[in-house]
């Protein structure tokens, strides 16, 4: 059995399967670095701008495209596990426009773009948050942190 179960789906069928792997990969490395127990689920979906668009405004109240959604399955609340049953982070949703707009304006890479905004939502299912300064540098830290780990640099 695998240590973690990442499910990817891809919704504009653009993405190259070595990306695929790139989310697969740098997911496992920031479970691990965070000390993600073992069997834990989190899906990850690749979208284009509207869709984010749509699920920012439905679910954030906020009617514009971004670049990256975290839909934590506790969020709030007490977390409920029955014996058997994986542990169920929650979904991560990535705007594959976006991620190539930024990839394009930082001046790097499309992975290292997915790979930074796969580990952003991922830190946001596990508690992280960047709602003020010292929250952002926790945040922010941790990230640079697991991509360094994993080998992907800025």
């Amino acid at each position: 059995m695998p240590a973690f179960e990442i499910d990817i789906l891809d919704e504009t069928e653009q993405l190259e399967e070595t990306l695929l792997d790139v989310i697969h990969q740098i997911l496992e490395t920031a479970m691990k670095l965070e000390g993600t127990v073992s069997g834990t689920e989190v899906s990850i979906s690749i979208v284009d701008d509207e869709r984010i668009q749509e699920l920012n405004r439905d679910y954030r109240d906020k009617d514009r495209a971004t670049d990256v959604l975290s839909f934590a399955l506790n969020e709030g609340e007490e977390e409920v596990t029955m014996e058997g049953m994986p542990d169920i982070l929650g979904d991560i949703v990535i705007s594959l426009p976006a991620a190539k707009r930024q990839a394009r304006a930082y001046g790097h890479s499309l992975e290292r773009e997915i790979a930074f905004l796969s580990v952003h939502g991922f830190l946001h299912l596990t508690g992280y948050d960047h709602g003020n300064d010292e929250e952002e540098k926790r945040m922010f830290t941790r990230q640079e942190e697991i991509l360094s780990a994993h080998g992907i640099k800025k």
